[in-house]
């Protein structure tokens, strides 16, 4: 079990949490019953920069289960978690040279996405496992949901790597067959069992070897570091402060976000949030340039937006403030950087 002080770390993004209002077909008017006994108000729960504890994010799941009306709302809420709803991980996934590369980056930095998710990775014969588990006590129902929504997650990321349903992937869950309302095959393309030890899916490792046609060496290296960086902050230093600006900068456009707007996300004033990013050795202006800096570089290599465009999806509304910026972080201006195509920078 995960300890109690992670259980209270706030570190979950709200993304997800919208996701199941979107699926319980929720307005706002309606949102309050999906945070009762969260402590959450409605503009948490709509606010980019709002993160939820472990504790926080299992009774939003049990809320949402009261009041679904579907037998299959796990099954459901998991179709719509592609890569593309992951942040940085999900970014790392579609990029990966193949399924394994997908898998194991998944596997590495889950933590930054859902910390009291863990995953397990054997190679078992011709075959890859991939178990499921959470850190967390739970009641029974917010278990089985939570892991119909992993293996939904799963067969969607497969699905994008190769290109089609992973129909030879066999599914095992923990929970008994719920039986009444719910048919599985109609969500899963290969075949499931039930009552086992634990939840995990058994796939043929030369799935695993299917090349991504998506896949962009570039963009996977720059998007691994970004997780890496933001792992090491986590493992390091799972209170800093550094680690909670950059997961946030990493959800917003980043030069839209004050620090006044950071410190109020926080509960804190923004004295005190520098003070603390002081004791750290560093400061909001630091972390927000290495952030820019490298979503700046992810987007130049990747040669699809235009100099213009990457600006704008930044939060600069002048072109030439995003060239100057970059300029000082790299000593060349964004074209010269595009055409040079310099990893070392």
């Amino acid at each position: 079990m995960a300890h109690e002080s992670s259980l209270t770390e706030a570190n979950i993004p709200t993304s997800y949490s919208r996701l199941v209002a979107q699926e319980l077909g929720l307005h706002t008017p309606d949102l309050p019953k999906l945070l009762i006994s969260t402590s959450l108000s409605v503009d948490d729960l709509l606010d980019e920069d709002t993160r939820l504890t472990p504790r926080q994010q299992i009774q939003i799941l049990a809320n949402a289960l009261r009041l679904s009306t579907k037998a299959d709302f796990g099954l459901q809420l998991g179709r719509r978690l592609t890569p593309a709803a992951h942040g940085p991980v999900g970014y790392l996934v579609s990029s990966s040279p193949n399924l394994l590369a997908a898998l194991e980056s998944v596997h590495a930095f889950v933590p930054t996405r859902m910390s009291f998710v863990r995953l397990a990775l054997e190679e078992q014969d011709e075959h890859l496992l991939l178990r499921f588990f959470f850190d967390v006590d739970m009641p029974a129902g917010v278990s089985r949901c939570l892991a119909e929504i992993c293996v939904m997650t799963f067969f969607a990321t497969a699905q994008f790597i190769i290109g089609r349903p992973a129909c030879e992937v066999e599914t095992y869950f923990a929970h008994p067959d719920p039986c009444g309302g719910v048919n599985y095959h109609e969500h899963l393309p290969g075949p499931v069992s039930f009552c086992r030890s634990e939840t995990y899916v058994r796939l043929p490792m030369r799935l695993c070897q299917i090349p991504n046609a998506s896949a962009n060496h570039e963009s996977y290296a720059l998007a691994r570091a970004q997780c890496e960086a933001i792992l090491a902050n986590l493992q390091t230093h799972p209170d800093s402060y550094r680690r909670r600006l950059e997961t946030m900068m990493l959800t917003v456009p980043t030069v839209s976000l004050t620090e006044e707007d950071a410190a109020s996300a926080l509960f804190i004033s923004k004295r005190t949030l520098a003070r603390h990013l002081k004791a750290e050795g560093t400061s909001f202006r630091q972390i927000r340039d290495e952030v820019l800096s490298l979503q700046a570089q992810s987007h130049l290599r990747n040669g699809q937006l235009s100099v213009e465009a990457i600006a704008s999806l930044l939060g600069y509304h002048d072109s030439a403030n995003f060239r100057r910026a970059f300029k000082r972080w790299h000593g060349v201006s964004p074209s010269k950087f595009q055409q040079q195509g310099d990893l070392s920078l």
